[in-house]
């Protein structure tokens, strides 16, 4: 082997130098450098093609599809209840998809509480074997109606009567801004029922029995939420639900002590495909990207098995690209053999399970239902394939936590005005003797009754921050009493008792009474209906104030038409507000003739029971579909 050293001549200088005593100056000649081995090259480290925003979605899918176990895939297709879930196992068994049910808040019910809880899912969500993202979903069905300090818009029924496309996309725009703030991007709605039955607990929730009117509503409402492009900030998806014929239930077939909700629509497939169906061919040319299934059945089979409705017709037919979610443990239903309804519900073209509590249950009955041929590997790659291009057009690998920067505008004044203008035209005037409506806001004295007048949860209805409503200031608003009183003249004097029991002296000279009067709160089958009756209690009030009164308003508070046949010849003017929602200075400005009365009612108004469901009319309905005055 060569050794280096120095060379002689400049060997023998450093010696005579050092005899010398004198520090060495810099030789003329240096030794020769040693040889130095070059930087290693540092190769750029590649994203994995999954990871990639720069590839197309589908090729991005199936990278990630790709390197996903069976288990993992399985685990795409859960979708459990938030208060279910051990945080570990998001990343342990990959779960796809978190929820909160009606009343499913955290602890700290504000929307900077909302985001904080979802954030923390979604870094659990991280830390999975391949770093999957969450859906989190929320029934934000009238606005993100969960969330205390949001703006809570009319609930469906009373959107129909404004029917108002423009107005419909503007709240879905709100309504996506507000749930993007607090990081869950998708919602639960819109319901695209068309109730043909009133005594469903669920007619608010569907715009109309009118599928042409449906469907324009819904569409309008469903780009509002989705956006131009569904990767923007303040865009969620939207769910349309519930596939198919919720709507058309028969009274007595419901399920549980429920009579007409998750019942059998018992109509031929003509029937079925001329006032169900449309809406989801409408909601499809939109651009839906999921659609939940019904708990009801179609002629004795539960549309959670169904493959032809699902497979052949949504999926095949209708060309549905999104995914396929079920209902709050809806597959439980089907038989009740649960290893077979899972396998049933998967085979016909469910690809995410809401298993709200055993969702170990569900993973190892699909698990074994694949392992023993009963479900295709195939049906399994093409439910995640579907779920996984959702979450990569939500953008969610880039960014999956909550736009905090839209969080000052969670309920802000703006917002609220539009809600308010969405009240004011879904007012319906149903009778009107003499041109007592609108009232001058210089009137002398005004006698407001009934307890709907001033509580907000009356108004708002059900899911709003509880799943069944809640009486009380359950959340931020204006009351219908609060609306009264800012829009009459400085001397008008309001007196309200909400059991019409007055001080003041209502038959004197130009005194109005105002019964604002209704249903208390309630969701889908326990607001089944038998009678459709006006509550006892509000019966008292009308009666006492149909007495003592000589002009009587009535204001109905109701997501459906009441039959009210007995005692309408006693008022002199009736209004129907339906569920109007936090904003109830709406009621007021048509009330007062600040915003004109333009709303037709969206379904046909029976004068009895017996005109139920809607064609069954030997005698002309109270009030037919369509019917609205205006002064």
């Amino acid at each position: 082997m060569k050794k280096h050293g120095l060379r002689p001549i400049a060997f023998l200088w450093l010696i005579l130098l050092a005899l010398s005593g004198c520090d060495a100056p810099t030789p003329t000649l240096m030794p020769t450098p040693l040889p130095q081995p070059s930087p290693p090259t540092v190769a750029a480290v590649e994203p994995l093609p999954y990871l990639n925003s720069a590839l197309p979605i589908a090729a991005r899918v199936d990278d990630l599809l790709r390197r996903m176990s069976l288990a993992e895939k399985i685990g795409q297709m859960t979708l459990v209840e938030k208060n279910s879930i051990v945080a570990t196992d998001i990343a342990d068994l990959g779960i796809g998809g978190l929820l909160s049910g009606g009343g499913g808040y955290p602890q700290d019910n504000t929307p900077t509480g909302w985001a904080n809880m979802v954030d923390d899912f979604q870094q659990h969500a991280r830390d999975s074997r391949l770093g999957i993202p969450l859906l989190y979903g929320v029934d934000a069905v009238h606005g993100h109606s969960n969330v205390k300090g949001t703006v809570i818009f009319p609930h469906n029924i009373g959107l129909g009567a404004a029917n108002n496309p423009a107005l419909m996309q503007r709240i879905g725009q709100i309504t996506a801004a507000e749930m993007a703030a607090t990081g869950i991007y998708w919602n639960y709605g819109p319901a695209v029922s068309a109730p043909q039955d009133v005594r469903w607990g669920r007619t608010y929730e569907g715009y109309s029995e009118d599928p042409a009117l449906i469907s324009r509503l819904a569409a309008a409402y469903l780009r509002g939420l989705q956006g131009e492009h569904l990767a923007a900030p303040d865009t969620v998806i939207g769910t349309a639900k519930h596939f198919v014929g919720d709507g058309g239930t028969a009274w007595d077939t419901g399920s549980g002590r429920y009579r007409i909700d998750q019942g059998d629509t018992q109509v031929d497939e003509a029937t079925l495909r001329a006032v169900h169906l449309p809406p989801y061919s409408a909601v499809i040319a939109a651009g839906a990207r999921s659609i939940m299934v019904s708990y009801s059945s179609w002629n004795g089979t539960k549309m959670h098995g169904h493959a032809y409705l699902i497979n052949d017709v949504l999926k095949g037919e209708l060309g549905f690209s999104g995914f396929v979610v079920s209902d709050w443990g809806g597959i439980d239903q089907i038989s009740g053999n649960y290893d077979n309804d899972v396998a049933t519900a998967i085979n016909a073209g469910i690809d995410m399970n809401m298993v709200p509590f055993d969702y170990r249950r569900f993973i190892a009955a699909l698990s074994k239902g694949v392992e023993a041929g009963d479900v295709p590997l195939a049906r399994i790659d093409d439910a995640v394939r579907r779920i996984l291009t959702i979450k990569f057009e939500l953008g969610l690998f880039e960014q999956a936590l909550a736009q905090r920067h839209l969080l000052a505008a969670v309920g802000a004044d703006g917002r609220r005005q539009v809600a308010r203008e969405a009240v004011a035209q879904s007012v319906v005037l149903l009778k009107n003797e003499d041109g007592l409506l609108p009232l001058s806001p210089d009137l002398p004295a005004l006698f407001v009754a009934g307890a709907a007048a001033d509580d907000i949860g009356i108004q708002s209805g059900g899911w709003t921050i509880e799943w069944q409503g809640k009486k009380g200031a359950i959340t931020p608003g204006t009351t219908i009493l609060q609306g009264i009183r800012a829009a009459v003249g400085a001397g008008a004097v309001v007196e309200y008792n909400a059991t019409g029991n007055f001080s003041g002296d209502i038959t004197a000279p130009g005194a109005v009474c105002v019964a604002v009067v209704g249903e208390l709160p309630y969701a889908e089958g326990e607001g089944d209906s038998r009678t459709l009756a006006l509550p006892t209690g509000e019966i008292r009030v009308l009666r006492r104030l149909e007495q003592a009164c000589s002009r009587l308003v009535v204001i109905l508070i109701s997501g459906r038409p009441l039959l009210i046949s007995e005692f309408v010849d006693g008022w002199d003017a009736l209004a129907a507000a339906w569920l109007p929602g936090s904003e109830g200075a709406g009621v007021a400005d048509v009330l007062f003739g600040a915003v004109p009365f333009r709303g037709k009612l969206p379904v046909t108004w029976p004068a009895t029971l017996d005109q139920l469901p809607r064609g069954t009319y030997a005698d002309p309905p109270l009030f037919p579909f369509g019917f609205g005055l205006t002064p």
